[in-house]
């Protein structure tokens, strides 16, 4: 059953995000947020830096013009995930599935679903967004509700959770391919010297995945092509 295979797959992102979500409920309560508006941000959105941005310019008054600036700049690499997973979907996939693809590409949702052997179904990838979305939002309530109760060394560490989950995601498939291992090794590079280089200082953290991505793509496929059987 696909949609099982995708619920199942889906378990730790969910865990993930459940911790991280907490962070973002206790944020928006302190910026003057209700526990129904923190909610209603994760439910229709699914971006934890996009929503921290964006919380962090309500509570400024910033502008429009701000806001999608800062949204266009932080999510733009979703672009770029939602193209490449598209070529993945079966032909079923079409009308407002190719809407919710679009909506529900996260960083760690795009490494499970281009990692699933063989083609991408509507049942597996409604089973596989179902928990992350749900393990967002509870996370995001439990956070707006509770989270002024846990001690901050907690709520503050549970951030860790997240890049522990998605390593988790990456390290099999590099573990299983050669050329996958080299792949994410350069694009770990350009994003290193990208935050360390002087140079490279004015470039925000949203271009910089985006750059590590294409540079490192673009290079796995020119060195390591897939054939076309494959």
């Amino acid at each position: 059953m696909d949609f099982n295979k995708g619920l199942k797959d889906g378990i730790p992102v969910a865990l993930g995000y459940f911790s991280v979500s907490i962070a973002f409920g206790l944020m928006a309560i302190e910026n003057e947020c209700s526990a129904l508006e923190a909610v209603l941000i994760s439910v229709t959105n699914l971006t934890s830096a996009g929503q921290f941005a964006g919380v962090t310019v309500l509570a400024a008054m910033g502008t429009y013009v701000e806001m999608a600036m800062t949204q266009l700049v932080i999510n733009s690499r979703y672009s770029l995930m939602a193209i490449s997973l598209s070529q993945k979907v079966d032909g079923k996939f079409r009308g407002i599935w190719k809407w919710l693809l679009g909506f529900a590409i996260t960083d760690e949702i795009f490494a499970v679903a281009i990692g699933h052997d063989g083609s991408i179904s509507k049942e597996y990838f409604s089973g596989l967004i179902s928990l992350p979305i749900l393990g967002w939002s509870a996370g995001t309530l439990f956070g707006a509700v509770l989270g002024n109760i846990m001690p901050e060394i907690i709520t503050t560490s549970l951030g860790i959770a997240l890049y522990g989950m998605f390593i988790a995601v990456v390290v099999p498939k590099a573990r299983e391919n050669r050329h996958v291992l080299i792949t994410v090794i350069l694009a770990i590079i350009i994003s290193t010297v990208i935050r360390y280089v002087p140079v490279f200082s004015g470039i925000s953290a949203g271009f910089a995945i985006i750059i590590s991505a294409v540079i490192a793509s673009v290079a796995g496929a020119v060195f390591f092509p897939v054939k076309e059987a494959e």
